[in-house]
């Protein structure tokens, strides 16, 4: 586990904003070293300029976690400059929706290339740069956190390409820190899984990509569109609270992180589904109205 931050260096992707951005101020705060990744170049700069005045050594890159080669280059690149980063946060995601056989392959290419492949990328990058720095080191400590959601625990409907990428990354988080406790004690690792946290992950569309775009968005994912900024816009709980609950799950060696753990009731229910082998539970059991609206709406379409 990592206790002290100062001097040491973290690469956050999603830097630009959200919890990419919330995080790097506070590895700012703590001293940290900060390699800031973002497709976003007005964001990624003005958080580059924001955290060099907080006194932070940066090294900024504008690039797109689902693209293979460019995250390599960029591996190589912090590698020259800090060698192997204590903190890796795979951060970077996108938000999408609509009934789950009306989204395009377009979509699924472009939500599972950045929200799960980003993630893969980061790992297959910066995982043996960690690993081969504790074989050196016996004092040296390192800590990966992948972001995932709350839906990647539980499945709202009309939500499907977003609810498949975010299970793939719990899958993948459980799997690394088992993987990792095999091969070493000095690199831990968590899983990031938020609720309705105004980040802008609703407003993603404003990344995708040229070549991944699609036609006229359907009925239900303009209701899907609409229902998430409402819940995101709505949400009590900062993007400045849950990076501070990143950093303190590090500090504990924390493998599940929660932004609101009342929510984990939902989860419960769900396994007592599995276990239990009875159909899903109604996942508006408890907010009825707007199940209702969802249905009348989507019926309406």
């Amino acid at each position: 586990m990592i206790t002290d931050f100062k001097g040491k260096t973290a690469v956050l992707t999603g830097a630009g904003s959200g919890f990419g951005l919330e995080c790097a101020r506070l590895g700012a705060k703590l001293g940290m070293k900060l390699v800031l990744l973002d497709v976003q170049q007005d964001a990624l700069d003005a958080a580059s300029r924001e955290m060099k005045a907080a006194g932070a050594e940066v090294q900024a890159f504008r690039l797109d976690v689902s693209d293979a080669s460019q995250m390599q280059a960029m591996g190589h690149a912090v590698f020259d400059r800090f060698g192997a980063p204590h903190l890796v946060f795979n951060n970077a995601g996108v938000g999408a929706s609509g009934l789950i056989w009306e989204t395009s392959l377009e979509d699924w290419q472009w939500v599972l290339g950045v929200n799960l492949m980003g993630v893969v990328h980061g790992l297959q990058v910066f995982t043996p740069m960690m690993l081969a720095a504790a074989a050196k080191d016996a004092y040296w400590q390192g800590h990966i956190v992948n972001t995932a959601s709350m839906a990647g625990l539980l499945n709202p409907p009309n939500m499907g390409v977003y609810n498949v990428s975010k299970h793939a990354v719990v899958s993948l988080s459980e799997t690394l820190y088992q993987d990792l406790s095999l091969v070493t004690g000095q690199i831990g690792a968590s899983v990031l899984c938020p609720y309705f946290v105004a980040t802008g992950i609703s407003q993603s569309h404003r990344n995708r990509p040229a070549e991944l775009r699609t036609d006229k968005p359907t009925k239900s994912q303009q209701i899907g569109q609409a229902m998430m900024d409402k819940a995101v816009g709505s949400g009590k709980v900062s993007a400045a609270d849950v990076a501070q609950q990143v950093f303190d799950a590090v500090a504990r060696d924390q493998f599940y992180i929660y932004s609101h753990p009342k929510a984990i009731q939902s989860v419960q229910t769900r396994f007592e589904d599995i276990m239990q082998a009875r159909n899903p539970t109604d996942p508006f059991a408890d907010k009825p109205e707007i199940g209702r609206q969802l249905k009348a709406a989507l019926r309406q379409a």
